[in-house]
């Protein structure tokens, strides 16, 4: 047994040589019992090995550390381990007891990682047991029933020497009915840091702070004049609530010094509740959103805890840089989506938490890189790539950990985060027992990076992009154990990025065909960039025509960039569905501006006006639009003397206006017109509408039937003009003739004035009284003398 304890490099302790002994003597039981016939008793080698081994490597009774307090002990300190053991066999063991083991130093990081995964394996090494009187025991542990234990040892009792990392085992033994001898039935390795004092270099650590979600938020806005925002679901809210996952990283994150790394499109989309917004219900139907209280509040947290650290925005909607690189570049346009997610930047964040972010800093998933992922990264301005160590690998013989720092070429700088200290709060930290490893493993980490050389180092840690609660918990535990340490001082990231670099570091940017294969296969797909691409050119035809663009321009400008965000890995579906769901309200949009549909129209002459009307139901005007009418048969039908004829288009919202156009018919049939509407650059607007013009073209016959006409109705007001002109000379005739007879007449006043007339029949005259209403005679007066022969009067 003592030499299954015993490591490389150290010397026999007095305990393992009275547990020598002590295998000697087992040594012989057998055969002593053999003489003595008494009952079966193991073989010799498992007698000797009973302290340490069990039948299977990870033993019949499970050994959980749920805690270990402190975790850097130092001088004077009481290490108190607590956890629970649990009987996973089928038999009942006895005689048990927990107790604590230390094993010598683990002097490189990599011997961290052997014990670490084969923490359970009660086939291997783990030491000496400390005093028993260090130790719980237990009577019986019946199947599948679990025990807790709490062990509390003074640190001067550990051994512990010189600084380093000492591997601390929990392990319980005692017996089962079916091997009744005592033996190591369950174990438990984890790891203690011991750097008692101020270490004289210390490493610089840098922990970035992630601030991320995944898309909430809509391209659709209300036709309000504020532009009430539309979010898809409102799982925000619950992120940002108490005991949210969110809630968690700010209040856990203000108390720590770390770089916060942003994603403005959290800060936009939390801002936006702070005020009215739509939550899109099942269908096309919305509710309103009711979580503006707590938006304020969250927003209020994060400007407190961020305050007087650094702050490294990311682009807006943290646009997928590997999939950009190597699906989106072929596709026209894409890059120019990277440039205006990283513009909007400033004008986010800085408005929102009262500080100006770094901008500077490009994140690819996983910090996986290679020259393409490299090149997207820096064209937006980015000139610090932050990259892993499980991607940026050393090709060289360095005996250390190198810097964070690598110049790469162009003036960029790779900042290479560690990756064993990244990777390790990406399990289920729910379990105390998986936290409280994890936090000792960490802190074992870092400590052996301090104890590499004397050479002072910067190392970053960059986790993943959205921790949950438990795993933020954790992250914050770690951080405030290396912040109380001995061997570590915090540093933001910018200090690190600029910090001198190792020279024997490697500086070369992995190939293309390094990049992991699950990340690519995560990658958004060309076709999403294309769609992308296609939307971004309706909307460039349809602000053009706009009175106020940004209206538009702002909400579906950043759609584009939520539809290329890292938070789509994984999720390709639902990644289409919010992609398409852009695409269709941009089209239900354009549709709002239209031509109306025309039926038949009939023209019955060589010339004729036509109205073709074109409909906004948008809430604001249109303009700059051009509606072009046009004949397919000039030679029959002619538009404004020409084949087609344009005239310019401004609506008012919500009103229709009709454009006439002047036609000219050169014949009779059928000719077919298109209108369509054109942009002021002479792009296609919408659909045209096509329709039919009958041209009924007027004969000679009937032009000369109708001139006929016409020159009838003239002649007759002639005749009837000359008819009334006569009238009138001859009764201004008859008038004067009466007043010369009245002067020539009686000069009794008295008298009536008597009139000849002749009785019909040819009787004598007869002088009859004239009366006032008698009209004057339409004829001049008759000759008192015999009519000559043959001579007849007309009356």
């Amino acid at each position: 047994m003592a030499e299954a304890a015993d490591f490389q490099g150290t010397s026999p302790s007095p305990a393992r040589r009275w547990l020598r002994r002590t295998g000697t003597l087992f040594a012989g039981v057998p055969l002593l019992a053999g003489l003595l016939q008494l009952p079966a008793a193991p073989p010799a080698d498992a007698a000797v090995q009973s302290t340490l081994q069990a039948p299977s490597s990870a033993g019949s009774v499970s050994v959980s550390v749920n805690s270990l307090t402190p975790s850097t002990p130092t001088e004077g300190d009481t290490v108190t381990v607590s956890g629970t053991v649990t009987n996973k066999g089928g038999k009942a063991v006895t005689d048990a007891h927990v107790g604590l083991r230390v094993g010598p130093l683990l002097n490189t990081r990599s011997g961290i990682d052997t014990v670490a995964r084969s923490s359970d394996d009660v086939q291997g090494a783990v030491g000496p047991e400390i005093d028993d009187k260090y130790s719980q025991e237990f009577d019986r542990l019946a199947p599948g029933v679990s025990q807790p234990f709490s062990i509390s040892v003074p640190v001067d009792e550990l051994s512990l020497g010189e600084n380093g990392v000492y591997q601390l085992a929990v392990a319980l033994s005692g017996r089962t009915s079916a091997q009744p001898w005592e033996q190591t039935l369950g174990v438990r390795r984890t790891f203690l840091p011991w750097q008692p004092e101020e270490a004289d270099t210390k490493t610089r650590t840098t922990f970035l702070w992630p601030l991320i979600s995944t898309v909430h938020t809509t391209a659709e806005t209300g036709s309000d004049e504020q532009q009430t925002p539309v979010l898809h679901d409102d799982d925000l809210a619950k992120e940002i609530s108490p005991g949210g996952r969110l809630d968690r990283m700010v209040a856990l994150g203000k108390d720590l010094d770390v770089t916060w790394v942003i994603d403005p499109d959290l800060l936009a989309s939390v801002d936006a509740m702070t005020e009215s917004y739509e939550v899109r219900s099942e269908g096309d139907t919305t509710t309103a959103g009711g979580h503006q209280t707590v938006a304020k509040r969250w927003l209020a947290q994060v400007q407190s805890a961020v305050a007087g650290n650094e702050v490294v925005a990311l682009p807006f909607g943290d646009p997928d840089l590997a999939s950009l690189a190597h699906n989106g570049t072929p596709v026209t346009g894409s890059l120019s989506h990277l440039k205006e997610a990283t513009d909007v930047v400033v004008n986010t964040v800085e408005p929102i938490l009262h500080v100006k972010p770094t901008t500077d800093f490009a994140w690819p998933v996983n910090g996986a890189v290679d020259p393409s992922i490299v090149k997207v990264a820096t064209s937006a301005g980015a000139d610090k790539v932050i990259a892993r160590g499980d991607s940026f690998r050393e090709t060289g013989d360095l005996s250390y950990t190198p810097s964070a720092a690598r110049p790469i070429g162009g003036g960029t700088t790779a900042v290479v985060a560690d990756a064993r200290l990244s990777t390790l709060f990406q399990g289920d930290m729910t379990k105390a027992s998986t936290s409280t490893s994890t936090v000792q493993r960490f802190l074992a980490q870092s400590l052996t990076l301090g104890l590499q050389t004397s050479r002072q180092r910067s190392v970053v840690v960059a986790p993943q992009r959205t921790p949950s609660a438990s795993q933020a918990q954790t992250m914050a535990e770690v951080l405030k154990a290396v912040q109380d340490g001995n061997w570590s001082e915090s540093q933001d990231l910018t200090a690190a990025a600029k910090a001198k670099p190792d020279p024997a570091a490697t500086t070369e940017v992995p190939s293309a065909s390094s990049y992991p294969s699950s990340l690519r296969k995560q990658e958004l797909p060309q076709s999403a960039f294309e769609q992308i691409a296609r939307t971004q050119d309706k909307l460039d035809k349809f602000q053009v025509i706009l009175s106020d663009p940004s209206r538009v321009v702002t909400p579906f400008g950043r759609a584009l960039n939520r539809g290329m965000s890292v938070s789509w890995r994984g999720r390709i579906a639902e990644a289409a569905t919010y992609r398409s769901g852009v695409e269709a309200y941009l089209d239900g949009l354009l549709d709002q501006v239209k031509l109306i549909e025309k039926s038949e129209t009939k023209l019955s002459g060589r010339s004729a006006t036509i109205p073709v009307t074109v409909q906004n139901n948008l809430v604001q005007g249109v303009e700059h639009l051009t509606l072009r009418l046009t004949s397919t048969n000039p030679t029959r039908l002619e538009i404004g003397g020409a084949a087609y004829e344009e005239q310019p288009v401004a609506v008012s919202g919500g009103h229709s206006q009709s454009v006439k156009f002047t036609t000219s018919a050169n014949a009779n049939g059928r000719a077919t017109v298109v209108a369509q509407l054109y942009t002021q650059d002479g792009q296609k607007y919408g659909e045209p509408v096509t329709f039919d013009v009958k041209v009924t073209e007027i004969t000679a016959t009937v032009m000369l039937v109708i001139g006929g006409g016409v020159l009838l109705l003239v002649l007759a007001g002639f005749r009837m003009y000359t008819q009334r002109k006569r009238a009138a000379a001859r009764e201004a005739q008859e008038e004067k003739r009466a007043l010369d007879e009245d002067t020539e007449g009686p000069q009794n006043p008295d008298a009536p004035a008597v009139r000849l007339t002749k009785e019909p029949g040819g009787g004598s005259e007869t002088d009859a009284p004239e009366q006032p209403s008698d009209r004057a005679s339409d004829t001049a007066p008759e000759s008192a003398d015999p009519s000559g022969t043959g001579e007849r009067v007309d009356r």
